[in-house]
């Protein structure tokens, strides 16, 4: 599982607590994500912290958890950015971070912006399951099991019931990845597609932050 906030400082990616820097708060199932996107631009003013990626299913926690890490890491950073998008506070988490002042990932979840918000707009596919990378590798844990499809494999169709097919959007070129996100349309009785994404909007917004300081 991407590492809560916690084990983020145990590890040495936790912010470094200088003046002069960035901090990115972001939910825990972009982390990989952030980090590549960090690394392939050379962006050595951003630090990350990451916020619990089980809070994907737990959208009410959400704003509580954003206020209580600006609140904490404010003192030592000249700017703070919220890597999240709406993710189902229904306009709570914007709200919140224009009351803080503080930027956040636009779009309606992660979903959206990694396919590009105009893009996944468009689609209008209310008949689609999606799953990122993260989600893919976190299947059981984040899908599965929270829905009690491990103990109760009937319940699938009063979940499911009303999907046609399961989009995989794919950050990286991983054909195990591909693999496994296949088993999960198969589990799911779902046809399967698979799209590259890439980083979308994701990368397109931190570079933004990074041009205009």
């Amino acid at each position: 599982m991407i590492p809560d906030d916690k084990t983020l400082t145990e590890t040495g990616l936790a912010p470094t607590s200088v003046r002069g820097k960035t901090l990115l708060i972001a939910c825990g199932a972009l982390a990989r994500e952030i980090l590549a996107v960090i690394e392939a631009n050379g962006w050595t003013h951003l630090d990350l912290t990451c916020l619990p990626a089980i809070l994907h299913i737990h959208p009410e926690r959400i704003c509580d958890a954003v206020r209580d890490a600006v609140e904490k890491h404010r003192p030592n950073y000249d700017a703070i950015k919220v890597v999240y998008a709406d993710c189902g506070t229904g306009g709570q988490l914007q709200t919140l971070c224009d009351t803080l002042g503080v930027d956040m990932v636009e779009g309606p979840h992660c979903y959206s912006f990694f396919e590009g918000n105009e893009t996944f707009a468009g689609r209008d596919e209310i008949t689609a399951f999606y799953l990122t990378d993260f989600l893919v590798r976190q299947f059981d844990a984040f899908v599965w099991k929270p829905l009690g499809l491990d103990r109760h494999p009937e319940l699938r169709d009063m979940y499911f019931g009303n999907y046609e097919k399961l989009v995989y959007q794919a950050q990286i070129d991983d054909p195990a990845l591909v693999e496994k996100a296949m088993e999960c349309a198969e589990r799911m009785q779902l046809a399967f597609e698979h799209r590259h994404t890439g980083y979308g909007d994701l990368e397109t917004t931190m570079s933004g932050w990074v041009s205009t300081g």
